[in-house]
C-alpha cells in the first residue's frame, strides 16, 4: 500500500512539473500571439490595397498582354507552403501541408518551396521535390524574407520551369480559429467577385498599364507572401496558446483524479492501521 502511494505522490509530481511547462508555453504564446496580431493590423491594409490596384487595372484595360496575366497550359506548378518550425501548436503544421499536398495530383508535376522545418520534412519524407526552403523565420517574419521567397518563384515563372505559382498559408480567423488557404499567385486570375459598376470615371497608365503592372506585380507578390507570413505566424501562436491550454486544463484533471486515489489510498492505510491496532489489544486481552 504505501509504494503504491508513492507511485502515486510522484506520478502528481510529475504531471504537474508538466503543466508548469504547458502555462509557461500559454503565457508565452499569447504575448506572442498580441505582438504577431498588431503587426498584422498594420500590414494587412497594404497588401490588401496592392492587390485591389492590380485588380483595377485588369478591369480597366481588357487588352492586356503579359505573362503574369496570361492563361497557359499548366504543366508544372510551384507550391510556397508555410508551416512552423516546432511542433506543440495542434493541427497547425499538418492541415496547411495536407491543403498543398491534396492539390497535387502527379509528383513530378510540383515543386515546392518550404518555410518552416514541418513543412520541410513532412514534404520531403513524401518525396516530392524541394526547390528550396527557409527555416527559421516562421514566427518572426520579416519583409526581406518575403523578396527573397518572390524572387526566387517569380524567376522560376519568368523561365518557364513552372506554370503557376501557388501559396499555402493559414489565415487567422479568431483566437480559437485557423483556417489553410491556397491561392494562385500566378499567372494572376481575375476576380470577377469583387468588380466595379460601370463607372464614367477614365483611368489613364503611364507609360503603359503593362509598365505599370510590371512595377506593381512584383510588389504585390512580395506582400501577398509577406501578408501570408505575418497571419500563419499569429495562426500559429493562436493554434499552440489553444493547445497549451487544453494541455494544462488535462493536466490539472489527471493531477484531481491522482489525488483522489491517493486520498483513497491513504485513507485505506489508515483504516488498515487501526484495524490491527484493535486487533492487537484485543489478543492482549
Amino acid at each position: 500500500m504505501a509504494g503504491n502511494m508513492r507511485d502515486i505522490k510522484r506520478k502528481i509530481r510529475s504531471v504537474n512539473s508538466t503543466m508548469q511547462i504547458t502555462k509557461a508555453m500559454e503565457l508565452v504564446s499569447t504575448a506572442k500571439l498580441r505582438r504577431a496580431r498588431s503587426k498584422m493590423d498594420i500590414t494587412k491594409p497594404y497588401f490588401e490595397t496592392v492587390k485591389q490596384a492590380v485588380q483595377d487595372i485588369l478591369s480597366e484595360d481588357k487588352s492586356i498582354r503579359m505573362s503574369y496575366v496570361a492563361d497557359r497550359e499548366i504543366k508544372k506548378t510551384l507550391y510556397i507552403v508555410i508551416s512552423g518550425d516546432r511542433g506543440l501548436c495542434g493541427g497547425y503544421n499538418i492541415n496547411a501541408i495536407k491543403k498543398a499536398i491534396s492539390e497535387v495530383e502527379d509528383k513530378k508535376d510540383a515543386k515546392f518551396i518550404t518555410i518552416g522545418k514541418r513543412a520541410f520534412d513532412i514534404i520531403n519524407r513524401y518525396g516530392y521535390e524541394i526547390e528550396d526552403y527557409f527555416l527559421g523565420i516562421s514566427e518572426k517574419p520579416e519583409y526581406f524574407d518575403a523578396i527573397q521567397i518572390a524572387k526566387k518563384a517569380m524567376s522560376m515563372f519568368d523561365s518557364g520551369e513552372v506554370d503557376a505559382v501557388k501559396f499555402v498559408y493559414t489565415r487567422f480567423v479568431s483566437t480559437i480559429s485557423q483556417s489553410p488557404e491556397l491561392i494562385q499567385l500566378l499567372p494572376i486570375e481575375h476576380d470577377h467577385s469583387g468588380e466595379k459598376e460601370t463607372s464614367d470615371e477614365f483611368v489613364n497608365y503611364e507609360p503603359s498599364a503593362e509598365e505599370v503592372l510590371k512595377y506593381v506585380i512584383p510588389k504585390y507578390v512580395e506582400s501577398t507572401i509577406y501578408g501570408g507570413l505575418i497571419e500563419s505566424s499569429a495562426s500559429e501562436q493562436a493554434a499552440r496558446r489553444v493547445a497549451m491550454e487544453s494541455a494544462s486544463d488535462n493536466a490539472a484533471d489527471i493531477i484531481d483524479e491522482l489525488s483522489l486515489f491517493y486520498n483513497q489510498a491513504r485513507q485505506a492505510a489508515i483504516t488498515q492501521e487501526i484495524s490491527e491496532i484493535v486487533s492487537g489489544a484485543e489478543a492482549l486481552k
